[in-house]
């Protein structure tokens, strides 16, 4: 998951389906955000009660991990950003293709509003990120030295992406332009940079998993649909051409025949990786509904009630 994450256009929340234990995350995340909820109301005793719902020995070594993964990549991508800017971005825009037609399959009945919120969105976010970083962005290993609060920012928005199979939170930091900064900031040990993100994350778990979870329960075509705009308008920032990821001017390729061909090949085989592993994370989804369909009494037994939290 870890790998996932860092990587544009691949979810993490893909990869958990994919290894089996979406169920497991969510359940302990949403009791997690649960408990630091009533921790701000006072309420310590639901807290408590929260916190040991959480699947502690499943999720420390999951987050430990996932950590190592990207301390362990971090570094090599950036290099390879600078190094191989248009084979990245080929490769970024075929898992972000990939992701959006995987975001299409999950959409439960397909109507015309969909598609035009699709457009919609999807046009917007390609006008807006023709103005995000103006005319003077140079090369995708720039390094804008944001502020604080857009690290803060940066954390509460990519880690929602986790919940979300087929939304990659990595992909979020590229349309905020946050992805190289973030990168660099892990790979640098930019201490104070990396505590604020991850406090930004910390919050974001607590604050919108539960906002997500009953915006999908309510209308979950209608946010799938925003957020396949979304994908597709990002497009702009991920074209390989002329200078690869992070920049706004599109072209078409000026090199040579040779690494045309093997910008064009990164990108087919990384569309053809996001679907078939979605395929596979399907099949198993669908395996684990039907042996669900039998009735458990027990379903959730370690979920406390809330009876002290109103």
């Amino acid at each position: 998951m870890g790998a996932g994450n860092i990587v544009p256009g691949v979810s993490g929340g893909t990869i958990a389906l994919v290894l089996g234990i979406y169920e497991r995350l969510i359940a302990s995340v949403r009791a997690g955000s649960k408990a630091l909820t009533l921790l701000v109301r006072g309420d310590a005793a639901s807290f408590r009660r929260w916190m040991a719902a959480v699947e502690w020995t499943f999720l420390i070594p999951l987050g430990v991990g996932m950590l190592v993964a990207v301390v362990a990549l971090a570094s090599l991508l950036q290099t390879t950003l600078t190094d191989q800017p248009e084979h990245m971005a080929a490769l970024f825009t075929g898992l972000v293709v990939g992701s959006v037609i995987v975001a299409w399959w999950l959409i439960r009945e397909p109507r015309l509003v969909h598609f035009l919120l699709i457009v919609g969105v999807g046009l917007a976010t390609f006008l807006l990120l023709g103005v995000r970083g103006g005319a003077d962005e140079e090369s995708v290993g720039q390094v804008l030295e944001p502020a604080l609060w857009a690290f803060f920012i940066a954390g509460v928005i990519s880690i929602s992406a986790m919940i979300l199979p087929g939304i990659s939170g990595s992909f979020l930091l590229v349309i905020m332009g946050m992805y190289t900064p973030v990168l660099a900031a892990v790979t640098d040990r930019q201490v104070i940079e990396l505590g604020v993100f991850m406090i930004g994350a910390v919050v974001g778990l607590a604050a919108l998993s539960q906002v997500l979870h009953a915006a999908l329960q309510r209308y979950h075509d209608m946010v799938l649909a925003a957020l396949i705009g979304l994908m597709a308008g990002s497009v702009r920032v991920l074209w390989p051409w002329p200078s690869g990821v992070d920049s706004i001017e599109l072209g078409l390729p000026t090199g040579g025949l040779g690494d045309t061909l093997a910008s064009l090949g990164v990108a087919v085989a990384a569309f053809l990786l996001v679907v078939l592993v979605a395929r596979y994370a399907q099949g198993l989804e669908a395996a684990d509904e039907h042996r669900a369909a039998e009735p458990e009494a027990d379903a959730e037994p370690t979920e406390p009630a809330e009876a002290s939290a109103g």
